[in-house]
């Protein structure tokens, strides 16, 4: 197996240790905590704030470029991919992409988590007479609890158009590196905050002992947001109350994303998780490509071009690997974590505004053969020390499921078919392109590979089978 694919005009090298990247990224990671919503410097003001920078290559005569794009209601669509939107840029493999990403919980304490960003304010923007952001999901623009009908939640930047890429190619995702988003407010600077939500579509709704049942409780997290700090610590938690939207709509429930919770409406417990510290680990629980199935896709339930599948292994020195399903692949990232437990069991995470480093490398169906993207038909996430493949109880449901989708997901969820999912592809993946019988494939699985639950909150149930790389000959 080859873990490095060349072809005619090659640029498969990266500036990980580039110093005029990183130090670009450095003058973000400054610009971001020092001026929230602006613009770095370098570079030409494009398209709601995007700018770019050409970088040298490596290799004599070649040259990358820098984008950046911030989050604001001009970068972003909320809770839905679709192949048939404009890109927001194009880029050329090997390109790099700094990418702000927005939680779409912010407005669960708008003080700490929306206050005095701009772009945040941007995004979340809703009175009376109008929302910066009007559709939430892929529903109906008339749908009763407000436009999209928040099937599809996530607060998603892109898409980003790949040069080149067509369906069959493999296109690989580098995250170089990531950094928290400083609150914008200036009563809690240097701190970063997150909130969870133990939500109705939590896994363990049902399955409350203590009174009263049926509640759904925020819990906000502080982060520190300079990174020196590695683990995260609650602040206080409160009980959902009914939350009117400036139009006028009742929420009984979290059942529309960004309804502004009213402060005065909710009582804050403070005296929660005194003493626990929390570990850390920043990434992305929803990152992928548009699938060719249908012209809008709900953000929520995952599938083989990746989406929400909420792998917390999805962080700074991960890569990961999708099928390309539609011209230029339409690569989206967002749903931002501070930290998430494997299953994040209770229906999310620390739901944390994260900005990122990528890199954008495609490799064509023609190089395929012979190396481990070959065959890829899931998103492939590859670590330092790790390959970890992703199963789904129905692993292509738009397809497998047809009209309405991705509510029939919802009946079809089982860790049986996901583990089973997650087995028939890791049994793939090792005959194909390690060359094992069945019989040394399985027996390697049994005693080497490690399942987990990836989560049991999105619709489309996960399952990850974890190949650790020093098991493969030297």
């Amino acid at each position: 197996m080859s873990d490095h694919i060349c072809s005619a005009g090659c640029n498969h090298f990266s500036h990980l240790n580039d110093p005029d990247l990183m130090g670009e990224f450095a003058e973000a990671r400054k610009n971001l905590r020092t001026a929230i919503g602006g613009t770095p410097s370098a570079g030409t003001l494009g398209l709601a704030g995007v700018t770019q920078r050409a970088l040298p290559s490596k290799k004599a005569g070649e040259q990358v470029s820098h984008y950046y794009v911030p989050a604001n209601d001009k970068t972003v669509h909320w809770g839905f991919f679709s192949k048939k939107m404009d890109p927001l840029l194009k880029v050329e493999s090997g390109d790099y992409v700094t990418i702000e990403t927005v939680t779409h919980h912010s407005n669960d304490d708008i003080d700490r988590m929306v206050k005095g960003d701009k772009g945040v304010e941007a995004i979340f923007h809703w009175d009376a007479k109008s929302k910066a952001v009007d559709r939430r999901g892929m529903g109906p623009m008339d749908h009763p609890l407000g436009a999209g009908g928040g099937i599809g939640v996530h607060v998603c930047t892109g898409p980003i158009f790949i040069n080149g890429a067509e369906p069959g190619d493999v296109l690989e995702v580098r995250i170089v590196d990531t950094m928290q988003r400083p609150s914008g407010n200036p009563d809690y600077r240097g701190k970063t905050f997150g909130s969870n939500a133990a939500s109705n579509w939590g896994f363990h709704y049902n399955n409350l002992i203590t009174e009263p049942k049926g509640r759904e409780v925020i819990t906000i997290y502080e982060v520190d947001a300079k990174g020196e700090q590695s683990w995260a610590k609650a602040v206080y938690n409160y009980r959902w109350t009914p939350q009117t939207d400036p139009f006028g709509v009742v929420h009984p429930i979290i059942d529309y994303p960004g309804v502004p919770v009213d402060k005065n409406s909710i009582k804050p417990n403070y005296d929660v998780l005194k003493g626990y510290e929390i570990p850390v680990r920043p990434h992305f629980g929803m990152i992928g490509v548009a699938p060719v199935e249908a012209d809008i896709v709900s953000s929520i339930p995952p599938g083989y071009t990746g989406g929400n599948f909420d792998n917390w292994r999805m962080g700074k020195g991960a890569t990961a690997f999708f099928p390309v399903a539609v011209a230029g692949g339409m690569f989206s990232v967002g749903d931002p974590h501070a930290s998430q437990g494997d299953a994040e069991l209770c229906g999310t995470a620390i739901e944390c505004s994260l900005t990122g480093l990528f890199q954008f490398i495609l490799h064509k169906k023609a190089d395929l053969p012979g190396t481990k993207l070959y065959g890829l038909d899931y998103p492939l996430l590859e670590t330092a020390s790790e390959l970890v493949l992703h199963g789904f109880s129905v692993p292509n449901y738009l397809k497998e499921l047809g009209d309405n989708a991705e509510t029939k997901i919802l009946e079809k969820s089982s860790l049986d078919t996901a583990m089973t999912d997650a087995f028939n592809k890791t049994r793939r993946f090792l005959m194909d392109t390690r060359d094992l019988t069945e019989d040394e494939a399985i027996s390697l699985i049994s005693v080497s590979v490690d399942f987990g639950i990836t989560q049991v909150v999105d619709g489309n149930w996960g399952v990850h089978a974890i190949i650790k790389k020093a098991i493969f000959p030297k």
